[in-house]
């Protein structure tokens, strides 16, 4: 038997995000993962994510969201408690 253990975390990434397709990417990359979750530009210039699912899954996208997408310059990402509705199916973004 194959035992999965799930997880949900929040992660705040600052840097320059906004503006270079982050959320997109955050959602398909999300996606590809498996996990459900949202993604969302925060007023402050970085980026919000909350993400569940298999705990090796949520692992990845938090290495992921540390390399981001080609024109992204990622500074740092910080877990986080994140006050994003979680989906209840998909990863989306959230205005």
């Amino acid at each position: 038997m194959n035992e999965r253990s799930d997880e949900a975390a929040g992660f705040r990434v600052v840097g320059r995000v906004q503006g270079v397709g982050f959320r997109q990417w955050t959602q398909r990359v999300g996606a590809e993962l498996g996990l459900r979750g949202a993604v969302r530009n925060v007023s402050d210039g970085s980026v919000e994510v909350r993400a569940s699912g298999a705990a090796d899954a949520v692992a990845a996208l938090g290495r992921k969201l540390a390399q981001g997408p080609a024109g992204a310059r990622v500074e740092r990402v910080e877990r986080t408690t994140s006050a994003l509705p979680m989906p209840m199916a998909g990863f989306r973004i959230a205005h």
